[in-house]
């Protein structure tokens, strides 16, 4: 028998494997993801069956410590909300952007207090007349606070990156870092509150709150100064 004669067994055998059907020449681990997936959809139609390949979420976070109290000496008398769009864009100073740059573009939503520090404020801060009728109190001006955003109403519109930064995202720990736009919101957010009437109208709210105390105890006349 020469290298080209066929047994007849050889040729039984590759007319059995041509007889197999197309998945029958999968490996055996395909089939088994293809029939999981299959029965995992067919059980989400019958009830009871769903959550068997539903999603579990687990809050595994640690007790919350308290770090610090401290006794605030101020009164919180007026409070702003703002909104920016940021646009930030890092560029590569050799290299086109497809292949290293990034743009966000980003809605950071925020409010800023304005409050009024009476730490400071002492004997000599408040005189009244001998009929206790009449009284002037001495504040300094209203102050705002830091600007504090809310990741409710804060979200990334869109963000693009170059090839080496999507593949810097897939080894680094925080992909897609938002921090920057997070910090520069705050900034913008804090300057657009020191050109707003925040101010003003904590000193306004401080004084009419400070009438209406002195008032309910007798006072007839009230002056609030500020700059003191």
């Amino acid at each position: 028998m020469t290298s080209t004669d066929v047994k007849p067994e050889d040729s039984r055998n590759q007319r059995r494997e041509s007889r197999l059907p197309w998945w029958g020449k999968l490996p055996i681990a395909l089939v088994v993801v293809a029939a999981l997936l299959f029965a995992g959809s067919r059980l989400d139609l019958m009830p009871g069956f769903g959550d068997v390949f539903g999603e579990e979420t687990n809050d595994r976070t640690g007790p919350t410590l308290l770090k610090s109290i401290q006794d605030l000496d101020r009164y919180e008398a007026a409070s702003g909300n703002f909104q920016v769009v940021v646009d930030l864009e890092k560029d590569a100073k050799y290299l086109p952007d497809a292949i290293r740059g990034t743009r966000t573009l980003y809605v950071g939503a925020g409010t800023v207090g304005s409050y009024v520090d009476f730490g400071g404020v002492g004997e000599g801060s408040v005189q009244t007349d001998k009929e206790r009728t009449s009284a002037t109190i001495r504040l300094p001006h209203a102050r705002l606070g830091k600007p504090a955003l809310d990741p409710d109403r804060s979200y990334a519109v869109s963000k693009e990156r170059g090839l080496l930064d999507r593949l810097g995202d897939l080894f680094s720990d925080n992909p897609a870092d938002e921090r920057a736009v997070n910090k520069l919101a705050a900034r913008h957010i804090g300057e657009a509150a020191k050109e707003s009437e925040l101010v003003t109208r904590a000193e306004k709210n401080t004084t009419s709150m400070l009438e209406g105390l002195l008032r309910s105890l007798g006072f007839t006349e009230v002056r609030v100064i500020y700059g003191a």
